[in-house]
């Protein structure tokens, strides 16, 4: 039986996958201040048997909540926000600004999609929102949002990645007219360090939702020394944070070991998927052959689809190979690629979520995925078997053994893909969105408020001594 390969090669070290607005500079208002009277992606494959086969699908009748804690995996002694009303959760409209590096619209990774469709959502539940990025393919309007582009600069070791502090008088301008009731912002970065001092001016919660396990690629990159001092820097970012999000509970759990803040201050970002987009539905026979590269070699095909900084690399690589190679695909044709194909390999060890699988999943493909990082939240120990497989990270060996059933058992495939899918209908980003406006953004209000409290504490117990009345003895 002959066997393709679908590959993405691209390969970033960073997560996510336009003109800036006038540079006038309108006073700063000071109402809502303190000082006031008052996100290398890894290569996908994509495994491929010669003869088309469809994989049968239950339609969706409803859509599960994915209400994952991080109580799941912790215990936790601190003190926690109360349980909220159900008055309480149907909170009114807020007015949130996001500050996003790099671009949710320009630049290609995996929170792009996830970004897109909080912005999306947020905005359908009535809230006011505003998007301070870098300057780079800000659209003129999305969902009705206002979008602010910042100037940026190339991230010094991978000049692809457009950073910015985003603190000039022109955008502490807009946010503070904007009066944000919460600010949420994309960790690591540049941009963080700008929506942190800016929080801070305007006495706003400030959430940071972690996307790029920046700890990891530091020896890849540059050097090793410095990823002690950058486990510093994180601390320092989300200690000063209300609450951190982050897209799965193997690096919530990674985070609290090393005490980057309080655990009861990590909540998951529940995952989602766009299960109508990514279907089983858009398999094609035409794009198969697309693909593929006909006949030459009758054991295997090579296709990379996606685009990246190695691909020159692996153009001379697999010179004179069966392999053609798509550059980037979106809309229907990505979701043709993904479920022209049979069987999805993912070799990353650093994902920290790894959405490219849930997509993967949701167009009915059995999924062979390293044991590592955000992957083993989506094919947990008891669904090995089910939903994919895992195989050990760097194995080869482990991965192949893997994946030879399903290459050469089609109705195994078929059953997996099958599971993958129904498993994926329970994850939708509207779900997603609604734990974040309406549970985890009370709970930062809540500690935001706490905090501010015990800060006022001396102060208050100083006011007393000074001005309190002298009791009086007849």
């Amino acid at each position: 039986m002959s066997t393709s390969l679908f590959v993405n090669p691209a390969l970033s070290p960073f997560s996510s996958s336009a003109s800036s607005p006038s540079s006038s500079k309108p006073p700063i208002p000071l109402k809502n201040s303190c000082f006031s009277p008052q996100k290398p992606q890894p290569i996908a494959v994509c495994l491929m048997c010669k003869r088309p086969s469809s994989v049968g699908l239950i339609q969706r009748t409803s859509v599960a909540s994915n209400n994952m804690t991080i109580s799941d995996f912790r215990d936790d002694e601190e003190e926690n926000p109360p349980p909220l009303l159900e008055s309480e959760i149907s909170s009114k409209p807020r007015r949130i600004a996001l500050f996003v590096e790099p671009s949710p619209f320009a630049y290609v990774s995996g929170y792009k999609n996830r970004f897109q469709n909080f912005i999306r959502y947020l905005r359908e539940m009535g809230d006011e929102v505003m998007v301070v990025t870098t300057h780079e393919g800000v659209p003129q309007e999305f969902y009705g949002a206002k979008l602010i582009g910042s100037r940026s600069f190339p991230c010094p070791w991978y000049q692809k990645v457009p950073l910015s502090l985003a603190l000039s008088p022109r955008i502490i301008s807009e946010v503070a007219n904007f009066k944000p009731d919460i600010i949420h912002a994309s960790s690591p970065g540049i941009m963080v360090f700008g929506a942190l001092i800016i929080a801070k001016l305007l006495c706003v919660p400030l959430v940071m939702s972690y996307h790029t396990h920046v700890p990891v690629y530091i020896p890849r990159y540059t050097f090793s020394w410095l990823v002690a001092p950058m486990w510093l820097v994180i601390k320092f970012l989300h200690r000063a944070a209300d609450l951190t999000l982050v897209p799965s509970a193997a690096l919530a759990k990674e985070l609290e070991a090393a005490r980057v803040t309080a655990g009861n201050k990590i909540r998951l970002w529940n995952k989602g998927v766009d299960s109508e987009s990514f279907h089983p539905q858009y398999r094609s026979h035409e794009m198969r052959i697309r693909l593929s590269v006909m006949d030459k070699l009758p054991e295997a095909r090579i296709a990379f689809v996606g685009d990246g900084p190695y691909r020159e690399d692996l153009e001379k690589l697999f010179s004179g190979m069966p392999a053609v190679f798509t550059g980037m695909l979106g809309g229907e044709e990505l979701s043709q690629a993904y479920a022209s194909g049979d069987v999805f390999v993912m070799p990353s060890e650093s994902e920290t979520l790894g959405l490219v699988v849930l997509e993967a999943m949701s167009s009915g493909l059995p999924v062979v995925a390293a044991r590592a990082g955000g992957l083993i939240d989506i094919i947990p120990e008891e669904h090995e078997g089910k939903t994919g497989f895992c195989f050990s990270p760097g194995d080869i060996d482990d991965c192949v053994n893997k994946l030879k059933p399903l290459l050469h058992d089609v109705e195994l495939r078929e059953t997996i893909g099958k599971a993958a899918r129904e498993e994926m209908e329970k994850y939708d980003w509207r779900a997603a969105t609604r734990t974040i406006r309406n549970e985890q953004y009370n709970a930062a209000i809540w500690f935001w408020r706490k905090k501010r409290a015990q800060l006022l504490r001396p102060f208050q117990w100083l006011f007393k001594r000074i001005f309190q009345a002298p009791e009086v003895s007849y």
